[in-house]
């Protein structure tokens, strides 16, 4: 029998279990987005309690700097675990991960503050805020490519967006726990101890989210590599000491990853930024109303999705870069003249989300299919988390740095716009509008 024979009967035999297996990848990939972003939520606490005080807009500076920090360190991190996910297998390695992650943010909730401890106190934030950024870069990784590698080839692009919709409502998540803890406890004692509480409830959802997944199997694809043994020995090597991988790599970065990665934190996190620290709009409206707009919008990864297990990947997620050029102008203007009504907020919001479900959804199959199964995970790894870490998670830093320094309040969006732009030109020129018909068995095919 033939590899893709065999693999097909692989599938077929684990499809029945698909859904779990969806389910176990994207509950610990939700927590860890939830992890890594209650610090970014939190941000503006971080600026009271671990930095100097007397200057607030640059100890707010310092703590969004040490969030991108994270982001930073993802590229890192996705190529020691992406070399231990194509050596050692996928399942091993998001275990890994997720356990790095829960065990970084659970120490964030009880690391004393500059008070207590000096300068120390931002010091071992950034410490574990690279541990968080190193875990989270690994974790994507295995778990897109997890799932890629259990769905038969003409609905990759639909099972893949599950895992997609885990960095929305991890958001969600993050200011639903948030939001709850402010209320019951009011604003003075959140502010002094009640913002350690979504950190400390992490370990539990860590602990609940490894049994879940310790009953995962191998990846059949992997299993057969390993049998064969086609496994790679050097996976960063061949990643990155190939001149056809690394042109691979740099068009997807810069045409892919990138863009999607300033769409994303443009939409979902510099909003809210943007809606709390420029326009103060009270805290309690604004997280309501991206909780409304972002579940609202997150069904809709799975439809562009399946989408593009139709039309293809490329197109789909370039009409949402060239939406995001030519509207967030006029949305974030629109956001200052409607502050006092949350309906029409909501309607703003939940538009940016729907551009993220374009960009978003589709690019987990786009990546898994655009690198050999052999170094995939290695490969994949490094340009989402350059894209997405260093290009879409320096949005909030950059946007606010460039509007301190201009005095602009919109300022900020002229670097999500340009890279966006960006990613036109170069994924129009170069990458395949017709990835979705790649078979991602042939390298175990057996004659």
């Amino acid at each position: 029998m033939s590899a893709v024979a065999s693999a097909q009967v692989t599938v077929g035999a684990a499809r029945p279990r698909l859904p779990f297996i969806i389910g176990a990848s994207a509950v610990g990939t939700l927590i860890e987005w939830y992890d890594f972003y209650i610090y970014g939520v939190l941000a503006v606490f971080f600026s009271q309690h671990f930095f100097p005080p007397g200057n607030e807009a640059m100890a707010l500076l310092a703590s969004l700097g040490i969030f991108w920090t994270g982001f930073v360190v993802r590229p890192l991190g996705s190529v020691i675990f992406g070399h231990f996910g194509d050596r050692v297998g996928r399942k091993f390695t998001f275990m890994l991960t997720l356990l790095l992650m829960g065990a970084a943010t659970f120490l964030v909730g009880v690391l004393p503050d500059y008070e207590s401890i000096g300068l120390l106190a931002p010091i071992a934030l950034v410490v574990l805020r690279i541990v968080q950024g190193l875990a989270l870069g690994g974790e994507y990784g295995g778990a897109a490519t997890y799932i890629a590698e259990h769905a038969p080839d003409g609905r990759r692009g639909f099972f893949t967006a599950w895992i997609q919709t885990t960095a929305t409502l991890g958001i969600v998540m993050a200011l639903g726990v948030i939001l709850l803890c402010r209320v019951l406890l009011g604003d003075e004692a959140f502010t002094q101890w009640g913002w350690r509480i979504p950190f400390l409830i992490s370990a539990l959802l860590v602990i609940a989210s490894a049994w879940i997944r310790l009953r995962l199997e191998e990846s059949p694809l992997f299993t057969e590599l390993k049998a064969q043994g086609k496994r790679s020995e050097n996976p960063v090597g061949e990643s990155f000491g190939n001149k056809r991988n690394w042109k691979l790599i740099l068009l997807t970065l810069f045409g892919a990853t990138a863009p999607e990665g300033v769409v994303w934190y443009t939409s979902q996190f510099y909003v809210l930024f943007y809606l709390t620290t420029v326009l103060h709009i009270d805290y309690s409206t604004v997280y309501t109303v991206m909780m409304v707009a972002l579940v609202l919008a997150a069904p809709f990864f799975i439809v562009f999705g399946s989408l593009s297990d139709r039309i293809g990947r490329r197109n789909i997620m370039v009409a949402g870069f060239a939406l995001a050029v030519v509207s967030y102008w006029p949305v974030f203007t629109w956001f200052g003249s409607l502050t006092d009504n949350p309906v029409l907020l909501t309607a703003l919001v939940f538009y940016l989300a729907l551009l993220v479900t374009m960009v978003y959804g589709p690019i987990a199959a786009f990546l898994v299919e655009i690198f050999p199964a052999r170094i995939r995970y290695t490969s994949m790894s490094l340009p989402y988390h350059v894209g997405n870490g260093v290009f879409g998670g320096g949005v909030p830093f950059i946007g606010g740095l460039i509007t301190t320094a201009t005095g602009v309040a919109l300022a900020g969006l002229i670097y999500p716009v340009a890279v966006a732009g960006l990613g036109i030109v170069v994924a129009l020129a170069g990458l395949p509008a017709r990835s979705h018909r790649t078979s991602i068995w042939k390298e175990v095919e057996r004659p």
